[in-house]
């Protein structure tokens, strides 16, 4: 199958990835209801079609810290992304950095932050709390001396969500094997020519044999349930360039953000990951850029599967947003080359959606592009 959107990259990622990393990837927490909404809310998003405006030459261009980004699209932080593809992060970050967009590495990815910095395209660099804060400020530091320009600190993931479909996938011994055996392109290309196979930022702490097989229960043991305001404040004395705060859902919490010296924030609820039943990234965005005001900016994930829900975003208050499934089915579906096509599929349907919105820059899609009634955010300055 030639694909043609992300769902085709979904379909022939879940034809050859290992049934428990699919599983992974895919799922979400308890029900699967947040996950759900997720898309199923941003695509309900309606928008104003408008005609006969000049959209001849149109700007994706966006401005984010310092730097201006072929369109405000960046790869989001996915865990475990490394055994996707033959050292997947690298293939993912090589993709971003010719398209000209950030890409994030997660703590718990695959390839080491030195690894995926030597690629010839520096990443922002996701940061977790474990407990032991001397690793966690070892981290910040590496992330200084690789040139990140870019922190992101998670912070819905105190504990970890009841994911479901991960115990299920859950198995070891013949099971296991059974699944690496039906998957041979996936246990040539990773299980065999990728190693090595760990937990590449926390080799240090965990070793270089990291439980991935029950990555769900080291996240258990290691990460910190006592993480509070006081350590942003603790990290934000630690890193001098741009702190972005991933995870926020609530108008309070972005206002504290704020406060805590953080220059951003994801609206994020972990795609889904995390607590079932909360808002969608969708339904939440509006009052937090209404909160915000302007003050700072505004990256949103959750849900995303095309430029024309990038254009969504944006229209509900976003000013830059990550994708996070999407470029992983890619990345699993075909390495650096799908994630490559996701990007300029995700280009060309924003293009088309701004033309038929009768918008020719980036900063013209606002609330007023929203069609029909509801939570509108407040206007960009």
């Amino acid at each position: 199958m030639r694909a043609a959107n992300v769902g085709d990259y979904r379909a022939l990622a879940k034809a050859r990835l290992p049934h428990f990393l699919f599983e992974y990837v895919d799922g979400g927490s308890y029900d699967e209801v947040t996950l759900g909404r997720n898309v199923e809310d941003l695509r309900s998003v309606a928008l104003r079609q408008r005609v006969l405006r000049d959209v001849s030459t149109i700007d994706l261009t966006k401005e984010l810290f310092g730097r201006r980004w072929a369109m405000p699209v960046g790869l989001g932080p996915v865990g475990l992304a490394g055994l996707y593809a033959r050292r997947g992060e690298v293939q993912a970050a090589r993709a971003a950095g010719a398209a000209n967009m950030p890409f994030a590495l997660s703590t718990v990815g695959g390839c080491s932050l030195s690894e995926v910095a030597a690629s010839g395209h520096v990443p922002w660099y996701q940061l977790y709390f474990v407990k032991d804060r001397g690793f966690v400020a070892d981290m910040i530091a590496t992330a200084k001396d690789a040139g990140c320009s870019a922190l992101i600190l998670t912070v819905d993931l105190a504990v970890a969500g009841s994911r479901y479909r991960d115990a299920r996938a859950a198995g070891g011994g013949v099971r296991r094997m059974v699944e690496l055996l039906s998957r041979p392109h996936w246990l040539w290309d990773v299980g065999i020519n990728g190693k090595p196979h760990s937990l590449g930022n926390l080799e240090r702490i965990v070793g270089s044999h990291a439980p991935l097989a029950d990555f769900q229960a080291w996240i258990r043991a290691n990460f910190d349930p006592s993480v509070s305001w006081k350590d942003v404040e603790w990290v934000r004395g630690q890193w001098d360039g741009p702190l972005i705060l991933k995870g926020i859902l609530d108008p309070d919490d972005v206002r504290q953000a704020a406060e805590s010296g953080a220059n951003a924030v994801v609206v994020s609820n972990h795609g889904g990951r995390q607590l079932d039943g909360v808002l969608s990234t969708a339904r939440a965005l509006p009052a937090i850029a209404e909160a915000i005001g302007g003050r700072m900016p505004l990256l949103a994930d959750g849900g995303v599967r095309s430029g024309l829900d990038v254009v969504r975003m944006l229209a509900l208050g976003a000013d830059f947003v990550l994708l996070g499934r999407a470029w992983a089915y890619a990345l699993a579906a075909a390495g650096q080359a799908g994630v490559a096509h996701v990007l300029k599929l995700i280009e060309a349907e924003m293009r088309v959606a701004m033309a038929l919105t009768g918008c020719t820059r980036i900063d013209q899609i606002g609330s007023d592009l929203l069609a029909g009634t509801g939570p509108r955010p407040r206007d960009r300055p």
